[in-house]
């Protein structure tokens, strides 16, 4: 994999860079650099900070990937659709995606490694296919590839802004217009590194949504992703003074309500063109009880059921 760095990226950190045009995490791209994969203007990238030039060459190699070693788990997982490329998954919030410290296992990757075969394994990483995430405590849809060529052309359609994505959120008080955009990078907060924060160098990230209906004291939204930065939907909404009813992150330390056990947010949207045949396939889900119990007591008469007429 190689590129040329234009104009626009010229004086960004390389891990940043790499992280930007791959599907790679920031630590495993900060792994391959200091194993000496990363080159640029051919010699072996000294460290993940530096800071690169406009005509640069950008060289990484990724490794051989690794058998997977993490156990297959029969843990229940709706399938909305799958075929030889790929499977559109519902993922209940409580669910970790993928292993990682403090959750390393009953993971989604573990379910899926039970009931679909052949997933894809991009970069070496132990997330066979993982195109994109949402986080524990978020419910729906999620992208999975079963194959390395369509892993990397629907993390290309992602990177390029062409996959649909939209959640429904509660938020606590609610914007005053009925529809609007937030255009604010995002980047990891400077002094907190388990949360995420406007910064102007951070990485674009762009939010459009809409009030479905407004409730005392609350409100529900459609967001649609135009980018998809970690917690970009729950940075943004608070940015806005109404963060998402329930999270613990961004929200307020006594929450509204009583609410209890995460955000509540669900990815009820999914769109994109299939990887092989180039056709233009959507899918909608409604959200789980715990979102329809909260959104009633709230007064919200929102109807949440699918048409896709």
């Amino acid at each position: 994999m190689r590129w040329i760095v234009d104009e626009d990226r010229a004086g960004e950190r390389l891990d940043l860079f790499l992280v930007g045009q791959t599907e790679l995490t920031r630590s495993r791209i900060a792994g391959l650099i200091r194993e000496g994969a990363c080159l640029v203007e051919g010699e072996k990238a000294p460290k993940a900070g530096l800071a690169l030039k406009e005509g640069q060459l950008v060289e990484l190699a990724l490794p051989e990937l690794r058998p997977f070693s993490l156990p297959a788990q029969d843990i229940p997982l709706k399938i909305l659709y799958q075929d030889g490329d790929l499977a559109v998954v519902y993922k209940p919030s409580g669910m970790v995606v993928h292993p990682a410290a403090g959750n390393p296992d009953r993971t989604l990757v573990n379910a899926l490694l039970f009931h679909l075969k052949d997933l894809s394994g991009i970069g070496g990483e132990l997330r066979p296919g993982i195109v994109h995430r949402i986080d524990k405590d978020t419910s729906g849809l999620l992208l999975v590839a079963k194959n390395d060529a369509a892993h990397a052309h629907l993390a290309e359609q992602i990177r390029d802004h062409s996959v649909k994505r939209a959640y429904y959120a509660l938020l606590i008080g609610g914007p005053r217009e009925e529809t609007g955009r937030v255009d604010a990078p995002i980047g990891r907060h400077p002094r907190d590194r388990k949360k995420m924060a406007i910064l102007r160098e951070g990485r674009e990230a762009v939010t459009d949504w809409r009030v479905l209906e407004r409730m005392r004291g609350t409100c529900l939204v459609e967001a649609r992703l135009k980018t998809g930065r970690t917690h970009q939907i729950r940075v943004h909404m608070a940015s806005l003074g109404c963060p998402v009813l329930g999270d613990p992150v961004y929200g307020p330390a006594r929450m509204p309500h009583g609410v209890q056990g995460g955000q509540l947010l669900h990815a009820h949207e999914l769109g994109f063109a299939h990887p092989r045949t180039g056709e233009e396939l959507l899918f909608r889900a409604e959200p789980e009880q715990r979102f329809l119990h909260w959104a009633q007591t709230l007064g919200c008469s929102f109807d949440f059921r699918i048409d896709l007429k």
